[in-house]
């Protein structure tokens, strides 16, 4: 995980986080980064949050999508997406954060192949270019039936 993207401190970004195993394991690569912990579930908020405190990671943000400043550039997000909320949101939710990485950031997104990953792949190549222009889109791994997406902001 990179933990830096351009000048002042790193935010990083763990999109659907659920009970908070990816946002939590950031946190412990990237002590000095802000990792933001972002799920629409209140109860897995309240987990990660408990997580984060009995493991002493004071730089986890669980937080609900709107909790997240307009202003946080990341250099970094991973998610495994929430495929089951059904395509209009997934698609929605993944333009909103996906321009918001930082020059030269990258996003891994971890998707069922049976889920419709490399459809994901093809939609994320057409969708991002007016939002995030120069962004490279590609299967970076694919094992056991799972495909890890990799977007690449340009920069």
């Amino acid at each position: 995980m990179a933990a830096r993207a351009g000048a002042g401190p790193a935010h990083v970004l763990d999109l659907g986080c659920g009970w908070g195993p990816v946002a939590l394991t950031m946190a412990l690569e990237a002590p000095d980064a802000t990792v933001w912990a972002v799920d629409v579930n209140e109860r897995a908020l309240d987990l990660v949050r408990r997580n984060a405190e009995r493991l002493g990671l004071p730089n986890v943000r669980a937080v609900g999508p709107g909790d997240v400043p307009d202003d946080v550039a990341l250099a970094a997000l991973w998610s495994n997406p929430p495929i089951r909320v059904g395509k209009d949101v997934l698609h929605a939710m993944l333009l909103h954060w996906l321009p918001r990485l930082a020059p030269g950031a990258s996003a891994h997104l971890v998707v069922q192949r049976n889920l419709g990953s490399d459809s994901l792949q093809r939609w994320l190549a057409e969708a991002l270019p007016p939002l995030l222009p120069g962004a490279v889109v590609e299967r970076a791994a694919s094992a056991k039936g799972f495909r890890v997406l990799e977007v690449v902001a340009p920069g």
